[in-house]
């Protein structure tokens, strides 16, 4: 029975499924870093005029600011309701 667990998928452990998890929020603090002050003021605007006509929870919008050059573009993710 020990050679048919051996191909079984092995479930990940607890300490490698906080380790991705900490990389993604250590990667998203960074980015926020450099991040203008009026930003999460923009996103709550953003929230506000979306929960009007759907409601939605704060996670699933997300605003970035890229600069690229000499200009910078607002991205703004939103995970609509079916």
């Amino acid at each position: 029975m020990a050679l048919f667990n051996w191909f079984k998928d092995k479930e990940p452990r607890s300490a490698d499924v906080a380790k991705e998890r900490l990389k993604v929020i250590v990667a998203h603090e960074r980015s926020q870093r450099n991040a203008p002050d009026y930003l999460p003021a923009l996103q709550q605007d953003i929230m506000a005029v979306i929960r009007k006509y759907v409601e939605i929870d704060q996670d699933q919008l997300q605003v970035d600011l890229n600069e690229e050059g000499n200009y910078s573009v607002l991205e703004v993710n939103v995970n609509l309701p079916k």
